[in-house]
């Protein structure tokens, strides 16, 4: 029987995280100097964790930020399963009047079901979750991995939440999420339960983002 426990956390701080521009996955940026803090924090709360394997994306941000847990001989896994959600003509882009009006549409648009929608040149939902899904198999596939850490993104991480409690994708927005923000879940060999939701308790000791 598989048993398992997923430590599921969110990349830390970039540049364009701190100036409000839409990454996505065709946007490969760095951490800034808050991001690697972050990162470092988290490592520090968790570096006892017994941890058998780190996946991440293929996403330099994400190795960053579980970049001590490497250093520490970990092995690791890049999966573009676990890519962020691309958004298309609006990545790179500054948030605008016009740009939070598309984005607050699209979502209404998630949210009522049409999971098929998505930008020009981007990624609907349902297209997301299935490549989810072939990263959750290959996780899934190594028995031997009891303790498991994956840094991914935050639309991508709420979309990988839905997919492992089995609800729909319409209520993606039940996840919240802040830069380096720790999801465990637990797999009893039948069914993932959520142990701890959106902890940020290693961040509290950070000097606020100014």
């Amino acid at each position: 029987m598989i048993v398992k426990t997923l430590y599921i956390i969110r990349h830390g701080q970039t540049d364009f995280n701190k100036k409000g521009i839409i990454q996505g996955r065709g946007i490969n940026a760095e951490l800034n100097d808050r991001g690697i803090i972050q990162g470092k924090a988290f490592y520090d709360a968790y570096h006892n964790v017994p941890f058998d394997k780190i996946y991440i994306s293929c996403l330099k941000r994400t190795e960053q930020t579980v970049h001590e847990f490497i250093e520490a001989g970990i092995p690791y896994d890049k999966l573009s399963g676990l890519d962020e959600l691309a958004w298309g003509i609006y990545e790179g882009q500054p948030s605008t009047p016009g740009n939070r009006a598309a984005f607050l549409q699209i979502m209404r648009e998630w949210v009522d079901g049409d999971l098929d929608q998505k930008f020009e040149g981007g990624e609907s939902p349902n297209e997301l979750q299935a490549r989810q899904k072939e990263a959750l198999n290959v996780i899934m596939s190594h028995p031997e991995e009891k303790n498991v850490l994956i840094c991914m993104h935050g639309r991508a991480m709420r979309l990988f939440l839905c997919l492992l409690t089995g609800i729909s994708l319409t209520r993606m927005d039940e996840f919240p999420h802040q830069n380096v923000v720790l999801y465990k879940v637990t797999y009893d060999g039948n069914q993932f339960e959520i142990a701890e939701f959106n902890n940020a308790d290693h961040l509290k000791h950070l000097a606020p983002d100014l």
